[in-house]
């Protein structure tokens, strides 16, 4: 097995977090007075960190003062209702356990705000051994910018061609490849399977389980 590492997207790929955010954004366009979204609409608002699914979720002719006071405000709703709605998908536990075991170094890199990040791999992952958790940071180019994995696989003291990365949107597919690291795209996130193939996936997974038969072949 030449995989020595994995790094995880989090929303989407470890975890089923898209009626919470849809929830919280939904009550803060009411509190602005601005139009709601049915559930189905957040896959694709969702994937690019909360500036980019407050734009998406605005109408198109909102100022940049409303845009900024959205955000703050989701910012304090999403932050009230962790874990209310929101958990690891079928599967994925079984996986991290047999990782772990094997002694595969683990991270997640989400465009999903730090603060945010880490507080849900503490309350849905804290049995597991994360060795890397980073969230969007302010100095940090998000995804697809391959700055954060290359840190990641810098501190895990690896080269990228021994990193998987796992997500279920482009934008992760991109990250990968941006990084000259292996991409695996899974089918039960917000995405499309014709997404990720377009965006040039290297495997494609529909349950946990495969990822391990994977990176067993590589």
């Amino acid at each position: 097995m030449k995989t020595k590492a994995l790094i995880f997207d989090l929303d989407g790929t470890l975890i089923d977090s898209l009626l919470d955010m849809a929830l919280c954004m939904n009550q803060v366009l009411k509190e602005f007075d601005l139009p709601t979204h049915e559930l189905n609409a957040y896959n694709h608002f969702v994937g690019d960190g909360v500036l980019f699914l407050t734009q998406r979720a605005v109408p198109k002719n909102t100022t940049q003062e409303v845009i900024e006071k959205v955000v703050t405000r989701y910012k304090e709703v999403y932050d009230s209702v962790v874990c209310q709605n929101t958990k690891a998908y079928a599967g994925i536990y079984e996986l991290l356990d047999k990782l772990q075991t094997n002694h595969l170094k683990m991270a997640v890199l989400s465009n999903k705000p730090h603060e945010f990040t880490l507080k849900y791999v503490e309350t849905i992952f804290g049995a597991f051994n994360f060795c890397e958790v980073h969230g969007q940071k302010e100095n940090v180019p998000k995804k697809p910018h391959p700055q954060g994995a290359i840190t990641i696989a810098k501190n895990f003291n690896l080269n990228p061609d021994e990193i998987f990365y796992i997500g279920d949107t482009p934008t992760d597919i991109y990250t990968a490849k941006n990084a000259n690291m292996k991409s695996i795209g899974v089918l039960w996130g917000f995405r499309t399977k014709e997404e990720l193939q377009e965006a040039g996936a290297d495997f494609l997974v529909s349950h946990p389980t495969q990822i391990w038969n994977i990176i067993c072949e590589h």
